[in-house]
């Protein structure tokens, strides 16, 4: 390496081995590609299924997370390669759609990219093998179409929704608690549902945690969970019948925005100003009891002296709200929320039958429950656990039920899990590979191989012989015509996913096929990779 200098006096690098640096180009650069694809997907294939094994991820800053969410582990990975990074949007992607799925969608896009790059040393073009794949995964999403049946449910029977939700919840970490963490989800999600739209709002739902408990101790609250305690310890900790002021406007003088200057140089101005400041405290205070409030919860801070007016007042408030708890303390007791003292009038007014501070173990740690709303389209669904981690992972947790229960609401279609309806899938898009006359069929064909690398990942997670469980269980759907046989993971002494209740959603299982078969027809696409340094 030499340093030298240009016509205009800046200096710059000469590397002697510049030379021998090559750029990737045609196969090599489809090879490179596929490798780095490849690579990302074999961290994810061991944390696939109900007995996937979970990663523990350390931040820059050292903190640690142990998980088995594959969005959540792409998203904290740091992923320097540009086909990886491809990946992580692909299952970021599978989150923000369908809010599960998230593992076997990278896992997917692997299994078509080791297929890819045995097509490509046939010496098959990757045009033609992207084709080929878009063909596949049309036939294979029609064929999901075919064996997907309808599940009837509605709120008085919602024992389907809680059936699939712990399939979702069986492979993680809370896996012991996933009847009852299932059914808070089902219950969270048609509290907030319009079963006429079939639409469900996700925001309406509130997931918060707090270190100590048991995991059972994890409950559904018809209301609003404020991690805030009255602002003086004096101030009634139960409140019935509550009519809630929602402020956004401090208890303090007004600050005016110009720059004077006051000076107060004698005893008589200071008092003068204290009792101004008092007066204004006064009728803030008397504002909101003549407007007929019996709880205040304000967005901002107010110092001791208005605390203690409000407590001296029999008026009890809540300071540092943050914005998102207002709207939904609002959303919930069907009140408004105030920016000014002046525009409070008892029509907007919130409403709740009852709010109580309720106190946790030895250290008195205090949270404010709003319940008995006059909308009840909101609700809290708090969840403790051992340690931060626990809470962390459970939230994930739930955070995937509550998805594939809004899913149901809007499709009610399923399909078996256990790899039942990629291995149907298979049969289906190996059977069609047939009536390709072109080269297109061998990657047809391909296709239907990587379907099956699921069911395989499924049973080599679960200690099973891979190849002759797949085999076995291949068969068993071949002789029988029938799509429900997957791999037995649980070891329950059946393969029909009927009987073990594993279930999956219809557009869920769609959204992975078609996720993964866009993702790797792009990466095929990319025959010339070039570096910053080269524009």
């Amino acid at each position: 390496m030499a340093l030298a200098f240009d016509e205009f006096g800046r200096p710059f690098i000469i590397l002697r081995e510049q030379d021998q640096k090559t750029r990737l180009r045609g196969i090599d650069a489809h090879k490179a590609n596929i490798a780095a694809g490849k690579a990302v997907a074999r961290i994810l294939r061991s944390s696939l299924g109900p007995k996937g094994m979970d990663k523990m991820l350390q931040g820059p800053d050292g903190d640690v997370t142990i998980t088995n969410d594959g969005a959540t582990i792409l998203e904290q990975m740091d992923v320097d390669n540009q086909i990886a990074k491809l990946m992580v949007e692909l299952s970021r992607s599978q989150d923000y759609e369908i809010g599960d799925g998230t593992t076997g969608v990278v896992v997917m896009a692997g299994a078509l990219l080791e297929q890819a790059e045995r097509q490509l040393d046939r010496g098959i073009h990757p045009i033609r093998v992207a084709e080929g794949y878009e063909m596949a995964s049309r036939v294979a999403v029609e064929h999901l179409e075919r064996i997907a049946q309808k599940f009837e449910f509605d709120v008085n029977n919602y024992e389907p929704l809680v059936q699939t939700c712990m399939t979702t919840l069986s492979s993680k970490i809370v896996n012991r608690c996933k009847r009852s963490l299932a059914e808070i989800a089902v219950k969270a999600v048609l509290a907030v549902a319009d079963l006429e739209r079939r639409d469900v709002n996700l925001d309406l739902i509130k997931v918060e945690g707090k270190v100590g408990g048991k995991l059972e101790d994890t409950e559904l609250i018809y209301g609003i969970l404020v991690d805030k305690d009255m602002s003086h310890p004096q101030m009634p900790k139960q409140i019935e019948d509550a009519h809630i002021a929602i402020l956004t406007c401090p208890f303090e003088p007004p600050k005016p925005k110009t720059k004077h200057k006051v000076d107060i140089d004698t005893v008589e101005k200071f008092e003068t100003m204290r009792k101004q400041e008092q007066q204004y405290f006064d009728e803030m205070v008397q504002k909101c009891k003549d407007v007929g409030a019996t709880l205040v919860i304000c967005q901002w801070g107010f110092d001791d002296e208005a605390n203690h007016l409000l407590m001296h007042r029999n008026l009890p408030a809540v300071r540092w709200v943050g914005g998102v708890e207002l709207e939904l303390i609002a959303i919930a007791t069907g009140g408004r929320i105030v920016p000014r003292f002046q525009e409070l009038t008892p029509e907007k007014l919130g409403k709740a039958g009852l709010v109580r501070e309720k106190s946790f173990g030895t250290t008195k740690e205090r949270m404010l429950y709003i319940e008995h709303c006059a909308n009840s389209r909101a609700v809290t669904v708090f969840i403790r656990g051992g340690n931060k981690m626990m809470i962390e992972e459970t939230k994930r947790s739930i955070h995937d039920a509550l998805c594939v229960a809004r899913n149901l609401i809007r499709n009610k279609s399923i399909v078996y899990g256990g790899g039942a309806a990629e291995i149907a899938c298979s049969l289906a898009v190996e059977a069609a590979a047939d009536k390709y006359p072109g080269v297109e069929q061998y990657a047809i064909r391909a296709f239907a191989e990587a379907l099956d690398s699921v069911p395989m990942a499924l049973a080599e997670n679960s200690g099973l012989q891979p190849i002759e469980t797949l085999s076995a269980v291949k068969s068993q759907q071949i002789k029988e015509n029938i799509p429900f046989y997957g791999i037995d993971c649980n070891d329950v002494g059946t393969n029909d996913m009927r009987e073990q209740n594993v279930f999956e959603t219809l557009i869920g299982k769609q959204q992975q096929i078609l996720l993964a078969t866009q993702v790797v027809k792009m990466i095929l696409k990319i025959d010339d990779v070039i570096s910053p340094s080269e524009y």
